[in-house]
């Protein structure tokens, strides 16, 4: 019962903010290939609840897993990390 009440937390970027208080983050992690013994990225996408809608495409996030806020929405953005650099 230790990790009960314990929240995931994760970091990731932005790829899709055109909903209205929600954005799709990316996740990235390395697994190693079984046969070839190298590592290869994986990622996620997690829709997560951006309150005040201010994270745009290409931030870099951190979301903290929360109570089920929508049909597929899970997580929350807890705050962003690094701002994307507008081109």
């Amino acid at each position: 019962m230790k990790d009960r009440g314990r929240r995931r937390i994760l970091v990731g970027t932005v790829v899709s903010d055109k909903m209205d208080k929600t954005v799709v983050v990316r996740v990235e992690r390395l697994v190693k290939d079984r046969q070839y013994k190298k590592y290869v990225r994986r990622y996620s996408r997690f829709l997560a609840h951006d309150e005040a809608n201010d994270c745009k495409n290409g931030d870099r996030v951190r979301i903290i897993e929360h109570r089920p806020l929508s049909k597929r929405k899970r997580w929350k953005v807890q705050e962003t990390v690094v701002r994307a650099t507008g081109v």
